[in-house]
């Protein structure tokens, strides 16, 4: 049986118009292989990087329906060094309206969380959308932490959301069914899959993202909280011993003999 869980919270800020903040993080190509050249270094040697994909096809895209429908900007910003600037402008190509680059090397999630809680503080963003986590870590902690900073009310892993006005409605699917947030701006938003459609930017907007502003701000100087020790591979997978279909009694033998429970 599936429930519906319903929350609300409140706030009596007024918008004139919708400032979107849209949080984005430079990430390995889904193909690319994992090797590292020290103990707690990824070897990014020949590797593709793209904007994490629940930033793009999830936060950045829906942060773009909402402007095209309420009106309003949308800004994307980054942590990291000069490399990160163009997954940035392919922000830009799709259609955000500008860019921040903060210049701070991407140490750990709180570092990040900080950089970006400090200058989202200084803009008044009436929404953050961050993707609900990097496909590299899958720690999903940075938008929470974002949250806490600010003192906003958030939501992780939504898979809908809708604003009028100064309010929001927005959902996630749990195991049971569907929660229900009620809410009202400003507020972060972890982006899941269900969130938007992903885009293709075309030529005009390729063209149209040389052009846009992209800002290069200092660091806040945010101090990591923790630290990678080592990476390790996972272990290499065993031979498969193939059967005979007419075989079966060699079959019941390996299982007792040799088949392991994980």
């Amino acid at each position: 049986m599936a429930f519906l869980f319903v929350f609300t919270t409140f706030a009596t800020t007024i918008f004139e118009s919708m400032k979107i903040l849209v949080c984005i993080s430079k990430v390995p190509d889904t193909t690319a292989k994992i090797a590292f050249s020290a103990p707690n270094t990824y070897d990014e040697n020949g590797v593709t990087f793209i904007i994490n994909p629940y930033d793009e096809w999830y936060a950045l895209v829906r942060a773009l329906e909402l402007k095209e429908t309420l009106g309003g900007s949308v800004t994307v910003v980054s942590v990291g060094a000069a490399d990160y600037e163009p997954i940035i402008r392919k922000a830009l190509a799709i259609g955000a309206d500008d860019g921040v680059r903060i210049d701070a090397a991407e140490s750990d999630a709180f570092a990040v969380a900080k950089e970006i809680a400090e200058y989202a503080r200084s803009q008044s963003f009436d929404m953050i959308l961050c993707g609900k986590e990097t496909i590299q870590y899958n720690g999903g902690v940075v938008p929470g932490m974002i949250a806490e900073m600010l003192q906003l009310p958030y939501v992780f892993g939504a898979s809908k959301l809708d604003v009028n006005g100064t309010n929001a409605v927005l959902e996630r699917e749990i195991a049971t069914g569907i929660e229900v947030f009620h809410t009202s701006l400003p507020m972060v938003v972890a982006a899941a899959k269900g969130m938007a459609e992903q885009r293709i930017p075309n030529m005009r907007g390729i063209m149209a993202a040389r052009t846009k502003p992209l800002n290069v701000l200092p660091s806040c100087n945010a101090q990591a909280k923790t630290h990678v020790s080592k990476f390790d591979m996972p272990p290499a997978k065993s031979g498969c011993k193939m059967i005979a279909p007419e075989d079966a009694a060699q079959l019941i033998q390996l299982l007792h003999e040799e088949a392991k429970v994980i």
